[in-house]
């Protein structure tokens, strides 16, 4: 008989009563080669045959089940032909399906094309919500059955219904298959969503306590689906966290003026990176703030640090408290964080014993004023901590010293009102405004100021004050003896204070973002052209130091001819201008013999008598000039240096003398350090008994600087935390090595570590190490370490676990961090720093795919079979295509480009025939990748990997996981669903 289609091929079997196998080969004679069967719609049209009268016709569905047993139709055919199915009145036909569904819903797969595979998503999507719909049919009907009979057999349907409904959503592999569906099909959630909502109305008033909890479950499960991702289990066997502890350090240290946010989403990646509980992770901050307050050196640090213990951190915890689920639950961890620092008393007695106060009860008080801990639990805190002090500290505090942290919080307010004075019109109350002045400049007034204002956010506000007030009293007409005074001591104090300012914070706290055309102000010229700071040589021939020759004949004059400096009229930036070429004429003449001592001490004399800049302009050009001059012609250079900086004894000095003197000693001190170093010289600079720069010249003599970072890090792996001292010391290698050398060494000394805890603890030490550059340290680590190590056979064994692992977490680490915030600007810290240039990167690293890079090279050169690692040119563009081609990130950027090769390294290892060390190495790296990542992927590094590695990866059987699939594909595009769709369907 020639059958004329499908239907009539079903109906010639059920009349002549084939077993189904007979049925399949009969099919397959009747329909030859071609077409296949779900293009024919075999599922749809089996069902549609069993389901015709009111029960199901059992011949035809034993026709299905050998269908999907022996795989004629795929899964998802069958799938959707089970959800065109809504007449729920029909028990028997209902069971029947959910018993076919039952066959197969927790091995779901497909091995087809990547369209296929999105089909069986879109096709699983459907039967959800036709099992939803189905359950609550059910449900429904089982409130209104009134016989007994109808109601078991409404419960029998109900459990069959939450059976298949757990059973499909108890397979991780199924929901991650939904969870791709849900991004395809927005609406369709939407629909499911409802139906929850409606099918947990209805079995609300269910009397069946077992069949209630089930559906609740299976609730519970669909509601996890779109979250699946971000679910990472906390550390809770640990309580010590050295990266958030060195990450404090580093900012408090070095860091002050720092804009918050990048600091708070630091943090945040910290805690999310290394899963750190929340009142764990506000505890580590706030045991990293009293370790500063005790061990920071006296003085400015001393105060620096107060300030950001009690200004500034409040308000990064404000700024975290944001990024907590909820309110309440961020004060209540607060409050958990303060009940476990109360438990370190004797840290905290050592704080107060060093600060002559109860530290934590002004930190108490600053974090209830900020709203992070509710009024009752900040009573309970006071009354624990006031039981717990040690009473020796309470009768040992002294009553005449007011303690820092009082001052510090008594500061912030001062400043705020400062700013307003000084926004006031100058020219109506000079005299005024030298009193407000005066008073900051006495004991250590200044520096506080400074400190609060640094550590709100407000120094450069403060800064561009005292530049306008500095530019406004250069030029002075028609103006009596005491206003020329009053005009000289307010340049001098601005002056003075700026210069202050700039070496202690930068001077990038100082410079304006000008506009083009703007004139630049006086100081800020001086300050770029003629101020010597660390790392910045200065030319003592430049023009800057050569102005008009008649000004400076007659500046010569008048400091050799009168018996003091004249104030009337006086320009005083055209004095500190020339004040440069007048002393080296100054110097020549005395070293011809044509000036003698004396003379030279009454023009010193004449110098700082009045106003100290002049003083300060004029060591600057003599630091410059010594550094040129040979061993036996510095001598009269250094002793001017030495006239320059003893204060001056006499009655006719203006007002305020003693304390900018002070000032000027403290920014000569600064000016002179490293010249003074290089010359072997020394200059006894008047003491303040406090040592004003603490963290100079810490490196010991005449030992290799590599021994000396070997030995640092040693010790601050034996301690498990890194102090202050340490970190400035690493800073000063990093700056003197380089990048490439201090990661390189460091990476070694890593890779030698043998034990698993010590090398987790020196991965996060190393982290918080790396912060000190992490852009660029990133940059070398991911573009020449790693591809290094890993295209280098003999090099493999160093990848061994547990170091190999120990450097993978590191890397995924510093590349999250760098990547996430490449696109803010370096902190001020990092600006210092020598830059690589891009063309490093871009030579490395070619835009064009088309050009082989030095990188793949190394890797064909290195492989046997040259045609799996070779270069992008002799691979289809497609292997290489990834998501960040699709979003057009801007491959001009090193990072991206350092981050793309890396992905195309992982890509061609895990597509090598050589397995080793370091395809364990990549497995680590991918696995950390998963660990850290968020909820979207879109936007992280794992955008630059290479679509075709995610199949390579799930080869891998540590990586072939539904929930790694999710995490390495970029989800928000449709390419990358597809890619998903297809690795997880095949495992």
């Amino acid at each position: 008989m020639k059958v004329v289609n499908l239907k009539q091929a079903i109906l010639q079997a059920w009349k002549e009563r084939w077993t189904d196998y007979q049925w399949a080969i009969n099919m397959k004679k009747f329909f030859p080669k071609g077409a296949t069967w779900d293009i024919l719609n075999l599922a749809e049209a089996l069902l549609e045959q069993a389901m015709i009268g009111p029960s199901p016709n059992p011949l035809i569905l034993s026709y299905l089940k050998y269908a999907i047993s022996s795989q004629m139709v795929s899964y998802s055919s069958v799938l959707t032909a089970i959800s065109k199915f809504d007449d729920f009145s029909r028990d028997l036909c209902v069971q029947a399906l959910l018993d076919v569904m039952d066959m197969f819903c927790d091995r779901l797969s497909c091995h087809g094309k990547a369209e296929e595979c999105i089909g069986l998503c879109r096709a699983l999507l459907s039967a959800l919500h036709w099992l939803l719909r189905c359950t609550a049919a059910s449900a429904e009907r089982l409130q209104e059955g009134l016989e007994a009979s109808t109601s078991a057999t409404g419960e029998k349907q109900l459990a069959l219904c939450l059976r298949c409904l757990e059973k499909t959503l108890s397979s991780t592999k199924n929901r991650a298959l939904l969870h791709i569906a849900k991004l395809e099909e927005a609406s369709s959630w939407t629909a499911i969503e409802h139906s929850i909502l409606k099918l947990g109305e209805i079995l609300a008033n269910l009397s069946n306590p077992q069949l209630r909890s089930q559906a609740e479950q299976c609730s519970t499960l669909i509601r996890s689906i779109p979250t699946m991702l971000s679910v990472h289990s906390e550390q809770l066997h640990k309580t010590g966290f050295p990266t958030v502890h060195a990450l404090v350090l580093l900012e408090g240290t070095m860091n002050l003026t720092g804009e918050m946010q990048p600091l708070v989403e630091q943090l945040m990646m910290v805690k999310r990176m290394q899963h750190i509980p929340t009142p764990l992770f506000v505890l580590e901050i706030w045991k990293a703030c009293f370790v500063g307050l005790i061990e920071s050196p006296e003085g400015t640090q001393e105060l620096k640090w107060t300030a950001f213990t009690y200004l500034k951190i409040p308000q990064v915890l404000v700024k975290l408290k944001k990024y907590s689920h909820g309110d309440k639950d961020f004060t209540e961890d607060v409050n958990c964080a303060f009940e476990f620092l109360l438990k370190l008393t004797p840290l905290l007695d050592k704080a107060d014993q060093r600060c002559n106060c109860d530290c934590t009860n002004f930190l108490l008080q600053e974090c209830n004023k900020q709203g992070l801990l509710s009024e009752a639990n900040f009573a309970n805190l006071v009354a624990k901590r006031t039981a717990d002090r040690d009473p020796q500290l309470k009768s040992s505090e002294n009553a005449n010293i007011q303690p820092n942290p009082g001052l510090i919080l008594r500061a912030e307010p001062t400043v705020t009102n400062i700013l307003k004075t000084m926004d006031a019109d100058h020219s109506k109350s000079p005299e005024g405004l030298l009193g407000v002045l005066g008073h900051m400049l006495s004991g250590k007034s200044l520096d506080l100021l400074l400190a609060a204002a640094a550590a709100t956010g407000k120094l450069k506000s403060f800064a561009r004050k005292f530049i306008n007030l500095n530019e406004f009293t250069t030029h002075g007409s028609g103006e009596s003896t005491k206003t020329a005074s009053v005009r000289a001591l307010l340049f001098d104090i601005s002056f003075l204070m700026l210069c202050h300012v700039a070496q202690t914070y930068g001077s990038e706290v100082i410079l304006s973002e000008s506009s083009t055309g703007e004139e630049v102000p006086f100081f800020e010229t001086w300050m770029q052209t003629c101020m010597p700071e660390e790392g910045k040589i200065l030319n003592p021939d430049h023009p800057c130091f050569r102005p008009d020759s008649t000004k400076v004949e007659s500046l010569v004059a008048l400091l050799n001819n009168s018996s003091e400096m004249k104030l009337v009229q006086m320009k005083w930036h055209e004095a500190c201008l020339s004040i440069s070429a007048a002393i080296l004429e100054i110097l020549n003449a005395w070293e011809n013999g044509v000036l003698a001592f004396e003379s030279i001490q009454k023009i010193t004399d004449n110098i700082k008598g009045k106003v100290c800049s002049l003083a300060v302009c004029a060591v600057a050009w003599l630091v410059a000039h010594v550094r040129m001059l040979g061993l036996d012609e510095r001598e009269k250079s250094l002793q001017m240096i030495r006239q320059l900086a003893g204060p001056l004894y006499s009655e006719n000095t203006l007002q305020f003398y003693n304390e900018r003197v002070v000032i000027m000693n403290s920014i000569l001190e600064h000016m002179c350090a490293d010249v003074l170093q290089q010359t072997a010289t020394q200059i006894k600079f008047p003491s303040t008994g406090v040592d004003t720069m603490p963290y100079w010249n810490l490196l010991p003599p005449k030992r290799p600087i590599k021994e000396v970072l070997t030995d640092i890090f040693a010790k601050v792996l034996e301690k498990g935390w890194v102090d202050s001292r340490s970190i400035h010391i690493l800073d000063t290698l990093l700056h003197m090595g380089g990048v490439y050398w201090f990661c390189n060494n460091l990476i070694k000394e890593l890779l030698k570590e043998t034990r698993k805890e010590h090398t987790l603890r020196a991965v996060e030490l190393l982290y918080s190490i790396f912060c000190l550059d992490m852009q660029q340290v990133t940059l070398v680590l991911l573009g020449h370490i790693l591809p290094g190590l890993l295209t280098d056979s003999s090099k493999w064994h160093s990848l061994m676990d547990p170091p190999g692992t120990a450097l993978a977490k590191l890397a995924v680490w510093c590349a999250l961090s760098s990547y996430s915030s490449h696109k803010g600007q370096a902190s001020s810290r990092q600006k210092k720093r020598h830059r690589e240039d891009i063309e490093d990167y871009i030579s490395l690293f070619p835009v064009e795919d088309m050009q082989p890079s030095k990188l793949m090279r190394l890797l064909s050169s290195n492989e046997d079979d040259a045609n799996i690692l070779s270069s992008p040119t002799d691979r289809s563009m497609n292997s290489s295509l990834s998501a960040s081609q699709l979003h057009t990130v801007n491959m001009r950027d090193p990072l991206n480009r350092v981050l793309a090769n890396l992905f195309l390294l992982i890509s061609s290892i895990l597509g090598s025939r050589t397995a080793g060390p370091h395809t364990q190495f990549v497995q680590w790296f991918m696995e950390e990748c998963v660990d850290c990542l968020e909820q979207d992927s879109r936007g992280s590094i794992l955008q630059f990997m290479p679509f075709t590695t995610v199949s390579e990866l799930v080869k891998v059987s540590a990586m072939s996981s539904p929930k790694v699939v999710l995490a390495i594909t970029d989800l928000s595009l449709p390419l990358g669903r597809q890619v998903a769709a297809k690795a997880i369907a095949a495992l």
